[in-house]
């Protein structure tokens, strides 16, 4: 086990590794939701990420990533209704003075309008690391972007691709030390 939790097993090559589970969610404008965190052993940087984590025992990506978007946002649309997976991204990362991997599905989703969020299924670590969630113009977040780290890194043409219609393909994506 590392420190980051018993939902971090560490796996052959000695890392703390998990499957996760995200959702890329457009609102009817076309606009993303997105949520901003820090590392509580780096404060100072900061990062933008898709609604998500990890996959409990014997849960399904689908069925992951419409239980954490609801923890994580009080929002809730059914797994049939979710588009993909879309991508899936292999990331390394430091984390909490850790060095972990994470395998993540990407699905799209979409409600009416710019719902109001509710924090109330955060986890303790997700009260600590999560400043802020915002829902995100694409013509902002790219502007932004350029001053801001914005996972996964090339998430802003990617979403302009899905946000006319997805066509199928799955992207296959791998970002970090690997």
């Amino acid at each position: 086990m590392s420190g980051l939790g018993p939902e971090w097993p560490i796996d052959e090559d000695g890392y703390p590794h998990r499957e996760a589970a995200r959702v890329v969610l457009f609102n009817e404008d076309g606009d993303i939701l997105l949520a901003r965190g820090h590392d509580r052993d780096q404060p100072e940087r900061h990062w933008w990420f898709t609604i998500g984590g990890g996959m409990e025992p014997g849960e399904s990506p689908r069925q992951a990533a419409v239980r954490e978007l609801f923890e994580e946002t009080g929002i809730a649309i059914s797994a049939d209704s979710l588009i993909g997976p879309v991508l899936h991204r292999s990331a390394i990362f430091d984390f909490l003075s850790v060095t972990a991997k994470q395998d993540e599905w990407f699905f799209i989703g979409y409600v009416r309008s710019q719902e109001s969020l509710d924090d109330t299924g955060w986890t303790d670590l997700e009260r600590d690391v999560i400043d802020e969630q915002k829902w995100w113009d694409l013509d902002e977040l790219e502007a932004s972007s350029a001053n801001q780290e914005v996972y996964p890194r090339d998430l802003v043409s990617m979403v302009r691709w899905w946000r006319s219609g997805w066509d199928g393909q799955m992207l296959w994506i791998s970002e970090g030390e690997n």
